[in-house]
Formats: structure tokens, C-alpha cells, sequence
């Protein structure tokens, strides 16, 4: 089947339908075992990166090599039926290889454009930090609008629609760091971590196979993740909240740690994600502990650390994370 015909395909395959709260509930789990078969030990990892679908945003998974950054994001592809494509990323990759092209048909006497691995409902960007600035940046309309503009043409993109990207933060020796515009359209950021020592060794004694992945089978469908996705709107916010999520921010703006605060787009992506926790836990209402789970995760790399409070070991590169827990800790929540 050509790209034209997938985008048919997955197109239909992503109607919207209506799901009750138990049948929804079932599934989320069913997509968590999925990925704990074969990632150990990241069941916080997973809620979250399953939030970030939820709240239909993309996704960043960053951390060193090795620790499964590129396994949970085909776990995640794999558990959802519909069209996947991983493109990996290089300092030789062009926009039109992610976009697509146009050709001169010389029978047709015309152009046809040939779509791109963009046109697909999950899009793993592995490695994303080593392709060039220019390449980079042909993502961004995608992601901010699920949709591309090649040659005049508008052409929009399957629902549901996400970027799931890997990065690798430790070593820069031909990479090209994400500018903050770029960052600012990752919903979410994620470090695996390693893994703990019992759930290291549960790894080694099983020598989980390399295909395992393989025999995961999808437990969700287009559609379950776009009914969702409506549902999570739904999800109550009460004033209390709001006035919370704007503390924060704001915080974020005042504190001296930090040379650049949040934006009002950072402030709507923490409200989103919290409504999506809520619904992940089966509620249909937030809880400040709803903002607090996910605001780190939000908000992190939005922020500049200023340099005064920037670590001199290169091997740490939490100081983010690090300075905006400390300012959510002091900001007062709502009773």
C-alpha cells in the first residue's frame, strides 16, 4: 500500500467514537502491562508518556543511551493500531525526507507529491538533536498544527496525531540542541533513568529478546485515543486550580534561579496534562496533586536556569528539573 493510500486508510481508521469510562479505564491499563512487559521497573515513566497521548500532545524522551528511550516509544506505536513510522534522525536528513516531495509525472504531465513519514499517527523521531536546524524546524508546523505546507499546498496530517522524540542530552559532539521554540512544542519531557538493581537483574535473568516487541498486540485503536482525547477535555478544572496553575507560572517568572520563566502556552499545556491524569486515574475532576504529578515532567524545559545556579559537572543535567521543584514546593496549594 503507497503513502497516499495509508493516509486513506488510517484517515477512516481514526474516527471518533464514544467510550464509557470502565471500557476506557480497562484499556489504559491494558496499554501500561503492554509496555511493563518489557520495560522494568518505568511504570511512572509510562504514565506519563500515556498522559502526554491523552492530553494529545508530543512527546520528548530524553536520557543516555541504552536505557530504553527508543523501546518505549515502538511499545507505545505497537500497543496503538494504527500507522507508525520511525525515521531516524542524521546530519544528511532533508526536510523532503520527512515531508515529502514532489515529482513530475511526464505521462500525467503534472506533479504529484509523494508524502513523507510524517504522514503517519505516530511519528518516532529517534535521535532528534542530531539532525540539522533546518530539518528540525519542518517539524514544527506539523507539530503545532497537524499539518504541512509544501510547494503552496496545505496538506494536513491523520488524527490522532504525535511526535513521539528521543534525545540523547549528555553527549554533543555532532548534535544540534533543540532551540527553545522547538522544545516549547513537546507537551511533555521524560527521563528513563536507569533502571533499579532488581529490576536490572529481572532484565538480565529473562535476556529479553530483541523482538520481543514484536509480540506485543495493540490494545487501542485510533479512535479509542481520539474519544479519549474528548473525554479528557471534559475533565473539571475548578477556579481554585487555575488560580494554582497560574501561581506556578508565575513563580516561575519571579524566581531568581531562573532567567526564563514559563509562557501562557506552558500554562495551558500544565492544565491539559492535569486533566489527563485525573482521567488516566478515572476521575472526571483535578486535584492539586493532579498538577503536581505532571508539572515537573511540563514545565522543565521551558525554563532557563540561570547561570548562576547551573551545575559545573557536566554529567548533571537536572538542574532544571532540580530548581522547579523547589519553587513548586513554596507555591501554596489550594484546600
Amino acid at each position: 500500500m503507497d503513502l497516499d493510500r495509508l493516509a486513506g486508510a488510517i484517515a477512516a481508521k481514526g474516527e471518533t467514537k464514544v467510550m464509557t469510562a470502565a471500557l476506557a479505564h480497562d484499556k489504559l491499563r491494558a496499554l501500561q502491562r503492554n509496555c511493563e512487559r518489557v520495560i522494568k521497573g518505568k511504570s511512572d515513566v509510562i504514565r506519563r508518556v500515556t498522559i502526554g497521548i491523552l492530553a494529545n500532545g508530543h512527546i520528548l524522551i530524553e536520557d543516555v543511551p541504552g536505557v530504553g528511550k527508543t523501546t518505549l516509544a515502538r511499545l507505545l506505536a505497537r500497543s496503538i493500531d494504527c500507522a507508525f513510522q520511525h525515521i531516524q534522525f542524521t546530519s544528511d536528513l532533508l526536510p523532503s525526507d520527512i515531508l515529502g516531495v514532489s515529482i513530475y509525472d511526464k505521462d500525467k504531465k503534472v506533479f504529484e507529491f509523494k508524502r513523507g513519514p510524517i504522514f503517519a499517527n505516530i511519528v518516532l523521531a529517534d535521535e532528534i538533536n542530531r539532525t540539522s536546524p533546518k530539518t528540525q524546524s519542518a517539524l514544527l508546523e506539523a507539530m503545532n498544527t497537524a499539518q504541512v505546507s509544501i510547494d503552496g499546498t496545505t496538506h494536513s496530517l491523520p488524527r490522532p496525531f504525535m511526535v513521539i522524540a528521543t534525545q540523547n542530552p549528555i553527549e554533543f559532539h555532532g548534535t544540534f540542541p533543540l532551540p527553545r521554540a522547538q522544545l516549547d512544542r513537546f507537551l511533555l519531557r521524560v527521563r528513563m533513568g536507569y533502571p533499579a538493581r532488581e529490576d536490572e537483574l529481572t532484565i538480565l535473568r529473562e535476556q529479553i529478546e530483541i523482538g520481543a516487541i514484536d509480540h506485543i498486540k495493540p490494545v487501542l485503536t485510533g479512535g479509542d485515543i481520539l474519544a479519549m482525547q474528548g473525554e479528557v477535555r471534559k475533565v473539571t478544572v475548578d477556579d481554585d486550580l487555575i488560580s494554582y496553575i497560574q501561581a506556578i507560572a508565575q513563580a516561575t517568572r519571579q524566581s531568581p534561579s531562573i532567567e526564563l520563566g514559563v509562557s501562557t502556552r506552558a500554562a495551558l499545556s500544565l492544565r491539559a496534562c492535569a486533566q489527563a491524569c485525573a482521567y488516566f486515574l478515572g476521575r472526571d475532576y483535578c486535584t492539586p496533586d493532579d498538577v503536581k504529578e505532571v508539572a515537573v515532567s511540563v514545565l522543565a524545559h521551558r525554563i532557563q536556569v540561570a547561570r548562576a545556579f547551573e551545575s559545573e559537572s557536566l554529567a548533571d543535567r537536572h538542574e532544571d528539573e532540580e530548581v522547579l521543584e523547589r519553587i513548586i514546593a513554596n507555591v501554596p496549594v489550594p484546600l
